[in-house]
């Protein structure tokens, strides 16, 4: 790995560490707070790719389970990760992988709807399948209950895809970080 790939992908890291920085929001219908965190995911994948993106949310959730406070509201500890939240910030590596891989895939047909449907599809879609699925598990609330406390999150959610999509978009023209000619299955 490139050292300027190891750069960005800790650049990121500490990205979405600094978004942690803004107080969650706490809701009395859910026990996952709202966070400016997955914009940093959204923009990670969509502006690194898939292997550096998730690379950066690896060491962001590496971090946090080793007890730094890098979650909003100054959390951070394994217990963190086990829970109600757990599922969603795990998942957050596998989200910047898709998005990233989605941002690759179509790099020359890229413009801001599709970096905003990627972001969706990885930064929202996916990060609640795997943070419903946990949350049901860990509270032993149904899946159902759960889904439909989570939508709470989607405007929001939805106005972070937006935002990264736009940044990524004005990344790619001013300085894009993927390299156009990256194929998935070239190996390194």
């Amino acid at each position: 790995m490139k050292l300027r790939n190891m750069i960005f992908a800790a650049l990121f890291a500490a990205v979405v560490g600094a978004l942690g920085i803004l107080p969650p929001i706490t809701l009395p219908i859910s026990p996952v707070p709202i966070t400016a965190q997955t914009l940093g995911v959204m923009l990670a994948g969509a502006i690194l790719g898939a292997r550096n993106g998730a690379l950066s949310l690896g060491i962001f959730v590496a971090l946090v389970a080793i007890g730094i406070p890098l979650l909003a509201g100054g959390r951070g500890g394994v217990g963190v990760l086990f829970g109600p939240s757990g599922g969603y910030i795990l998942s957050w590596p596998f989200a910047a992988y898709v998005i990233g891989f989605l941002v690759e895939k179509y790099w020359h047909k890229m413009n801001i709807a599709r970096f905003i449907l990627f972001n969706i599809i990885g930064g929202i879609l996916l990060v609640y399948v795997c943070g419903i699925s946990y949350l049901s598990f860990i509270s032993g609330i149904p899946w159902t209950t759960a889904a439909i406390q989570a939508l709470i999150y989607v405007p929001g959610d939805v106005t972070k895809a937006i935002i990264a999509g736009i940044t990524a978009m004005q990344i790619k023209r001013a300085y894009p970080l993927i390299n156009k000619s990256t194929k998935l299955h070239k190996t390194a």
